[in-house]
């Protein structure tokens, strides 16, 4: 019996033996692998921030603020003068007379060549006449002016009987300047007597050359000894003051201004307020030229011409007409001499397209003299009118 039992015992013993290996293994077999060890990693460099070094800083030795030379403040700052604005000196009346006459010559004389062309004809019967006629209307004399050219020309041809080329040329000569008008005061009135300084309001539409023309008339005025005040009033046309005041700055000319828009008035009066106080010779006043058929416009250079007058008289008024709008320049003319008493005629772009006869016309139309002409885009191509020197261009050597 106790054999049996020893038996049973040791077979229990050896079962467990035997089950504990294989569960053993089993779980040997299910555990995965351990992980492998974690590398080492090092870190990239940080970006660098707003006020950071470029680099580690070194030790470097460094100076106090008692070991820099700092300065005592005695030598004044140094800064950049700037150049002086260059006056320049304009070109004589006399002698720009000369250079006027030449180029005129070169571009008006088709009219005199023209007639003396028909005037050297054999026979001058009524055909050739009306040819005549032609040419002065086309080159804008007016039908009035014509009729008594045509008219002088036939009675004279008539007298002489045989014609010279010299002969005929003396002739045409003769009755232009009758048409033109040589007895006429054309003196620019800026020297009142017994008072400073004379005033000159320039007026007409825009783009006939009004503000250029009052920028050379202050160079004329200068180059003959004058000092000038310049009253930029047409403050409604966009840098029409800049344009006036370079012009001034030019020659040494002050110029009074007021803001874009403003009322030209207020301007024109305290430009001659300065001229005044100044002591200056002569105060031209530009003035607005926007549409002349504009009513309010008109007002407004009634206004200026009123309130100028509360100072002194004007001494002149100036109307600028672009010699190349021909007729056209006539209507401008009538609605302008409603409005202020015109005095004096500024005839510009006479040269290129521009007729001759158109002199003669306005003049007829107005009642008063052109005074002076501009013959060019240059600073000085500006000069008194001369009726002989006009006719001898008109006519040709």
């Amino acid at each position: 019996m106790e054999t049996v039992i020893l038996a049973v015992v040791i077979a229990v013993v050896v079962l467990g033996v035997l089950g504990g290996l294989v569960v053993g293994s089993r779980r040997k077999k299910s555990l995965p692998p351990p992980p492998p060890a974690a590398p080492d990693i090092t870190a990239p460099p940080a970006e660098p921030h707003v006020g950071d070094e470029a680099e580690t800083p070194r030790d470097e030795p460094r100076r106090t603020i008692e070991e820099v030379d700092l300065p005592d403040g005695s030598a004044p700052p140094v800064t950049a003068e700037l150049p002086p604005t260059e006056i320049e000196v304009p070109e004589p009346t006399a002698g720009r007379l000369v250079r006027l006459r030449t180029r005129l010559s070169r571009s008006q004389n088709a009219l005199g060549k023209g007639l003396l062309t028909l005037l050297s004809r054999e026979h001058l019967d009524d055909d050739t006449w009306e040819e005549i006629e032609d040419i002065l209307l086309t080159a804008d004399v007016g039908v009035a002016p014509t009729q008594e050219l045509v008219d002088g020309l036939r009675e004279r041809v008539k007298v002489l009987g045989t014609r010279t080329p010299d002969e005929l040329r003396g002739l045409l000569r003769a009755e232009l300047l009758k048409l033109v008008g040589t007895e006429v005061d054309r003196t620019v009135r800026t020297e009142p007597e017994e008072r400073k300084p004379g005033i000159v309001m320039v007026v007409g539409v825009n783009g006939t050359g009004k503000t250029t023309t009052t920028g050379k008339l202050a160079r004329v005025l200068v180059a003959d000894g004058r000092s000038v005040v310049l009253g930029a009033a047409d403050t409604f046309r966009a840098a029409a003051a800049d344009q006036l005041q370079t012009w001034g700055e030019r020659v040494g000319a002050h110029t009074v201004r007021g803001p874009e828009g403003g009322d030209p008035a207020s301007v024109a009066f305290d430009a001659v307020k300065e001229g005044k106080e100044m002591g200056v010779d002569v105060v031209l006043i530009d003035t607005a030229g926007r549409l002349h058929t504009k009513t309010g416009l008109m007002d407004e250079l009634g206004k200026v011409k009123r309130v100028v007058e509360k100072h002194a008289p004007i001494d002149e008024v100036l109307l600028v007409l672009d010699a190349t709008t021909g007729q056209n320049g006539l209507v401008q003319a009538r609605v302008f001499a409603e409005v202020v008493d015109i005095t004096g005629i500024v005839l510009t772009k006479l040269d290129g397209t521009a007729k001759g006869g158109i002199v003669v016309a306005v003049q007829r139309e107005l009642g008063v003299p052109v005074k002076l002409i501009g013959l060019g885009e240059g600073a000085d191509d500006l000069a008194p009118f001369e009726p002989e020197a006009f006719v001898d261009a008109l006519i040709g050597d």
